[in-house]
Parts: C-alpha cells; sequence; structure tokens
C-alpha cells in the first residue's frame, strides 16, 4: 500500500460534484495532494479538503467526470502541492498548475515552493513608502500606489478593467530605481478572447519579456479558479525575496474566485453565510491578499492589484465588501463616465488608498502633490453636487463662482481624468494638469493649499516669473 510514502485507497464511498468521499483512510493531512487513477489509466490530481476520523474529502483539479465510484485508486502522496519555480519563467505563460502551455519547453526548476506560501511574520514587514508611478492620472494624482500594497480594481460588467489592469502592468515603474517591475498575471476564469487581448497587448507593446502569464479558463474546471492565485503568487515570492525584483501581481477575476469558492462550499454541505458564500470567504481571501508586502532585508517586493467584478454593480456586495476591508483601498470605476467616454473611468470620489500619504510628497514625487490632491477632491466634489443642483433651478440661478466649479468638474474629467490607453504621464505631468485646471476657480477658492505653493506652482505666477 506504501510507495515512497504515499498511501492508496480503493474504496471511494461517494462522488459529490467535484469531490470524492474516501474512506478507511489513515494518516492523511489537510491540504495534502492526492493522485486519482481512473480504471482507464488517466491520472488526475486534486488536494484533501477535510478529514473527518477514517473518511477524507478529496477535490480533483480536473474534475470527476468519468471517475466510477468502483475501479479508481486514490494515492495520498504525503506532501502539499508544490510548484517548480524559476526566473526563467517570466515571459512564459503556464495553467493553473504552472505547467507551460505556451509551445516552449519545460521550464528546469530552480526551487520547489509550495503554492499555500509561507506566512510572513509582522516583525519582519517593512511599511509600504515606495512610490509607484503607473502613469495614470487618477491613481498617480489622487489614489496613488505604493510598493508592497495591495489596492484591488473594483468593476462592472462590460466596463474596461482589463484595459486599465494592462496599461498599469506595462507602465508601473518605482521612481529613483533603475529596474522596471516584473509582472506575474493571474487569470482566473476569465473568457478566452480576454486572455488573447491581455497576451497580445503585452507582445505588442514589448512587456511579454518580463510578464509572467498564469492562465484558468471560464471552460475549465472551477476546482482550478482556487490553484491559479497562489501558483501566481508562489511564483511572485520565489522573484522578490530570492531574486530582488519588483513584482506587480494582478489578479483578475476574484469574482470567479470567490464563485468557484461558494460552488465548492455547496457541493460540501456547508452551512452558507451572506447570500450563500461560505462564511470563511473572509480569511481565505486574506489568504491571497496578505501576501503582499515587503521584507526588511530583502530588496524585492510584492505588489497586489486584484481585479474584481461587481455583481449588480453593488459595492456592498459580500465580495467587494470583505476585499475592502483586508486590503488598503481600492480603485472603484464608474459606469456613468464609461457611457461618457471617459477612459479610464475611475471615480475618484469613491476610491481610496489608505496609504497614499506614505507615498508622496517631497523626495517622493513633488512637495505640492498631498495640496493638489486634497484641492482637486474638495473642487470636484462641489462640481459633482452643483450639476444636480443646476438639473433642477437651470445653470442660469447659479452664482458666477458655481459656474466656475461646474466648468472645473467638465475640465477635471476631459484633460484630468481622461487619457489614451498608451498615454504614460509623469507624476509631475499630472500635478500639472491639475494645476491647470484648478487655474480655472477663483484664487481665494484654493483653501487646501498653502499660499507659498500658489506663488510657485499656479500657472499665472509661473508664466509671471518666465516672462
Amino acid at each position: 500500500m506504501s510507495v515512497l510514502g504515499a498511501r492508496e485507497y480503493s474504496k471511494i464511498s461517494e462522488i459529490r460534484g467535484p469531490l470524492l468521499i474516501v474512506e478507511g483512510v489513515s494518516r492523511v493531512a489537510f491540504d495534502e495532494i492526492v493522485e486519482v487513477e481512473l480504471s482507464s489509466g488517466e491520472r488526475r490530481r486534486g488536494r484533501v479538503l477535510e478529514v473527518a476520523g477514517n473518511t477524507a474529502v478529496v477535490q480533483v483539479f480536473e474534475g470527476t467526470t468519468g471517475i466510477s465510484t468502483t475501479g479508481a485508486r486514490v494515492r495520498f502522496l504525503g506532501r502539499t502541492l508544490e510548484m517548480p519555480v524559476s526566473a526563467d519563467m517570466l515571459g512564459r505563460t503556464f495553467d493553473a498548475l504552472g505547467k507551460p502551455i505556451d509551445g516552449g519547453p519545460d521550464i528546469i526548476a530552480e526551487e520547489k515552493y509550495d503554492i499555500n506560501g509561507s506566512p510572513i511574520n509582522p516583525a519582519v514587514r517593512a511599511y509600504p513608502e515606495d512610490f509607484i508611478q503607473t502613469g495614470v492620472s487618477a491613481i498617480d494624482g489622487m489614489n496613488t500606489l505604493v510598493r508592497g500594497q495591495k489596492l484591488p480594481i473594483f468593476s462592472g460588467t462590460g466596463l474596461p478593467h482589463n484595459e486599465l489592469a494592462a496599461q498599469i502592468a506595462r507602465q508601473a515603474t518605482v521612481r529613483g530605481e533603475e529596474e522596471e517591475f516584473s509582472v506575474v498575471f493571474a487569470a482566473i476564469g476569465i473568457k478566452y478572447d480576454d486572455y488573447m487581448f491581455f497576451r497580445k497587448f503585452f507582445e505588442e507593446t514589448g512587456a511579454m519579456k518580463r510578464v509572467a502569464m498564469f492562465v484558468n479558463l471560464a471552460d475549465e474546471p472551477a476546482m482550478l479558479r482556487l490553484v491559479t492565485p497562489r501558483a501566481a503568487l508562489t511564483l511572485a515570492e520565489y522573484l522578490a525575496y530570492e531574486n530582488d525584483m519588483h513584482v506587480l501581481v494582478i489578479l483578475t477575476d476574484m469574482t470567479n474566485y470567490a464563485e468557484a469558492l461558494r460552488e465548492i462550499s455547496a457541493a460540501r454541505e456547508e452551512v452558507p453565510g451572506r447570500q450563500g458564500y461560505p462564511g470563511y470567504m473572509y480569511s481565505d481571501l486574506a489568504s491571497i491578499y496578505e501576501r503582499a508586502g515587503r521584507v526588511h532585508g530583502r530588496k524585492g517586493s510584492i505588489t497586489q492589484m486584484p481585479i474584481l467584478t461587481m455583481p449588480n454593480d453593488d459595492i456592498t456586495h459580500p465580495i467587494p465588501d470583505l476585499t475592502g476591508y483586508i486590503t488598503e483601498g481600492q480603485i472603484v470605476l464608474s459606469r456613468d463616465l464609461y457611457n461618457r467616454g471617459i477612459y479610464p473611468p475611475i471615480n475618484v470620489l469613491m476610491s481610496l488608498s489608505r496609504l497614499m500619504k506614505e507615498g508622496i510628497g517631497a523626495g517622493k514625487t513633488r512637495e505640492d502633490h498631498a495640496q493638489v490632491s486634497d484641492q482637486l477632491y474638495a473642487a470636484y466634489s462641489r462640481g459633482v453636487e452643483l450639476r444636480s443642483l443646476a438639473a433642477v433651478i437651470g445653470e442660469e440661478s447659479l452664482s458666477e463662482t458655481e459656474r466656475k466649479f461646474l466648468r472645473f468638474a467638465d475640465l477635471f474629467e476631459k484633460k484630468f481624468l481622461s487619457q489614451g490607453l498608451r498615454e504614460n504621464r509623469s507624476i509631475e505631468q499630472t500635478l500639472d494638469i491639475a494645476w491647470e485646471i484648478l487655474a480655472e476657480l477663483p484664487e481665494d477658492e484654493l483653501t487646501n493649499i498653502r499660499e507659498e505653493m500658489i506663488k510657485k506652482y499656479h500657472p499665472k505666477y509661473r508664466s509671471q516669473g518666465a516672462s
């Protein structure tokens, strides 16, 4: 029964959806890797989800179709799921389990890592404080991304989150450091068209050489959705902590991940939580998101940008709700802005980067950054409120100053928010555009900016200085 530590059993009492119930087992551990051999000789892999006495619940990665309760043999391998990792994996495309699917040669492993990762001791975590320039004004200027942060994108069906993610992956750099980001991209249950968009975009822009893609398509077993982000993060940890790389991890779409989690929970007949999702979804999502960060004594870092499509654009839905608790902010896409032809359609009034203040200011971005950002928020918020008021009482009933705030809101969306898919703006360009549109407001309305900053950066004074 034992071959090199493996234990083999043939008593499958029940097949329940993607799960096998195996009886008469001993010395079986949670998360242990399993090999299922069918009577035809086909072999599939799985992992132990639950152990109760001498009964084990096994999740089969490739699904249970074609498996019978008789004739199949289940081999418990005595180890967790490991993935070979190598720096040569950049520029390549893999399936959810880390096998190449791009027609290239097999990877010669430098190491083998447990895909579940090793928790980082909080005592050795370094606080994120290095500004990442994404080249996107709405993010760099008002929702700044910091190295080691986890900042999700909350989107909706049909909104251009894929385009925004690809743009960030191509453009992201740490200012003051010569090396670019390496990108680990995990496609979780996405359509083939979306996968081809990312692949084509990375190849055409020359970014593919620094991107490793892990792909689980919508027509593949749901079981693999749970493995895909963990396999991607395993490679990211190797690149960051063993090869001193700055790694940007993009996970899309985490909604598909949560749906797979709910499907497996239902198959296990667990008591459901909110809207049918398992009660442990918070801790499960945390086991993925908390693998971002920096470590004292290591040059590398892992920055995460999970993408999720909010069902019915509902930000209070359990998936975005729990994600918001775990992560350090969110970038929220607006259907209204998208319908008006604005890209990227980022709703800055609902977006937030909790670590922004740590990564901006003199020596990091520019000394006026924080004050300009605060003024943009205040002025745009007032402009949006006045739009609603003008729709009721008419624009002619507004004061001259109020009409200037209306014009500011339009200019903010057309000049600051809106930019091309391949337009890469430096933080200086972003702040200069902000000053250009703030100059439309009366100077005494710039209450969030100190006078010395106005004298130094306001276009009126800069032009006087130039003359």
